[in-house]
């Protein structure tokens, strides 16, 4: 028998997906879905991925939108058996939650000169219900599939 985990570290049913993972997969992300969109505009436009508007725009609308059409996957979260639900229901994000969990949540890490993605980083890490603050802000969490 399959024993229970502990309370709070489930959603909906599902086991949350802690800290390597869910950095795995945005490593993935990283890999596979960024170096390559760099690497063309370099190619296309000789200047640096990270010094345009467009560039920032597409990557943006990537981790916005993805998740929103492919049910709470991005690539990396896809191949690591893991995605975004809402607490709430489980069901997978739209484009609301999405922009609080990426735009909202962007403008509190940056406003805080990055210490509130590593108070993210170790909360995934140390609480027993794996959600950082941009699931927090979004009402979202990250389940194992």
């Amino acid at each position: 028998m399959k024993d229970q985990p502990e309370r709070g570290t489930e959603t909906n049913g599902n086991e949350n997906a802690g800290f390597w993972i869910r950095l795995g997969a945005s490593l993935l992300d990283s890999l596979i879905v960024a170096l390559p969109i760099s690497l063309l505009f370099m190619l296309f436009t000789g200047r640096d991925f990270g010094d345009d508007f467009i560039s920032n725009l597409l990557m943006f609308l990537y981790s916005l939108l993805v998740p929103v059409f492919w049910y709470g996957y991005t690539v990396g979260k896809r191949i690591c058996g893991i995605r975004i639900v809402k607490v709430s229901d489980g069901q997978p994000p739209g484009v609301g939650t999405m922009l609080l969990r990426t735009l909202v949540t962007g403008l509190v890490y940056a406003i805080t000169f990055g210490v509130g993605a590593i108070a993210s980083a170790i909360r995934v890490g140390v609480r027993e219900d794996k959600r950082s603050i941009h699931d927090f802000i979004a009402g979202t969490g990250v389940i194992k599939e």
